[in-house]
């Protein structure tokens, strides 16, 4: 049985966070909020503890983790980091930026899909903090759902999907960006960026210079999230670009009231549910919860509003092209 623990996400209780950390070091897993999505942890340094993710989610063996950890000493736990990597870290941490480095020889294999580098982020969320810091240990956490579903972004969902998987659940309510990390390749000599996330290109740019965009199917498989099915509602979900062509279709495949949608605009047909958000941040903190929630509503289709392509944009298009899988 999950032991859920519901916190104040400002100030947790320590008392809380000293049982989940010691649940942790013992091999076992725990969920906990993080300010993109909510993660399933392990011991990153155990592989008996990360293998416990693979089975909870259904998670493909050759999809790499994140580790998380505490500050960017930490980091120097599972990686080699070279003064460009640092600066990031120490410009951009904590916070939704991922770093791909070279891994260190004691990181599982499990950890890194049997790759040369491992993916690692320091969370900006007082709860994964102090989990951080009394577990003494990095931690391996993708998102806490199953494998392919729509993100987690309270804990309601990850219970939803993993049951009792989790020991310990920690519940600090709704996490405020909705969507998960950048990640970005700090293994050649110019950064890539490999999926994007909560920290937007054009911030990153601004102190790094250009960033380029991946080339081959082998690098992107250096991230998680780039590959298998991700994100999908169990309902046909279909995206409202600029055209609007995609109403003659949706049209032709289910009545009014059979249709749910989600996005900025108004759309120009009606629909059974509906849920418009004020702008693309709030369309970005609330896409994952809300295509849970039509899920549960009585309709054959989805209609997703298609984003601008900058800033936050960009990754929400990435998100709902995954979710139609498109990519």
């Amino acid at each position: 049985m999950t032991i859920r623990f519901r916190l104040d996400p400002e100030k947790p209780d320590e008392r809380a966070l000293a049982v989940a950390g010691r649940v942790l070091r013992s091999g076992r897993l725990v969920a906990f909020p993080t300010e993109t999505v909510y993660g399933l942890g392990a011991n990153a340094l155990s592989a008996e503890a990360v293998a416990r993710i693979f089975v909870a989610k259904g998670r493909p063996a050759d999809n790499p983790l994140i580790v998380h950890v505490a500050s960017v000493e930490d980091v120097r736990q599972v990686a080699r980091m070279d003064h460009r990597a640092e600066a990031l870290f120490r410009r951009f941490a904590p916070g939704p930026l991922t770093l791909v480095l070279p891994a260190r020889e004691d990181v599982p294999e499990n950890v890194r899909a049997s790759l040369p580098t491992v993916a690692v982020r320091i969370p900006a969320h007082p709860v994964a903090l102090g989990l951080l810091r009394h577990c003494g240990c990095p931690v391996a956490a993708p998102s806490a759902n199953s494998s392919g579903r729509p993100s987690p972004t309270t804990a309601e969902a990850v219970a939803d999907d993993l049951g009792n998987a989790p020991a310990v659940l920690l519940d600090g309510g709704s996490t405020a960006l909705g969507v998960e990390s950048t990640v970005v390749d700090a293994v050649s000599e110019t950064l890539t960026l490999l999926r994007p996330g909560g920290l937007p290109l054009e911030e990153l740019e601004a102190v790094a210079g250009k960033v380029l965009l991946p080339e081959t199917a082998q690098l992107l498989a250096h991230s998680p999230g780039t590959r298998h099915r991700h994100y999908a509602p169990t309902l046909p979900l279909f995206l409202w670009e600029e055209d609007g062509r995609v109403w003659t279709e949706v049209a032709a495949l289910a009545q009014p009231e059979e249709i749910g949608y989600v996005g900025l605009r108004e759309p120009p047909f009606p629909c059974g549910a509906m849920r418009r958000f004020p702008h693309e941040d709030a369309y970005a903190a609330g896409l994952f919860a809300t295509l849970r929630d039509l899920e549960k509503c009585n309709l054959r289709i989805l209609v997703a509003d298609m984003p601008s392509s900058f800033r936050i944009g960009r990754a929400l298009r990435d998100r709902l092209r995954r979710a139609a899988q498109l990519s």
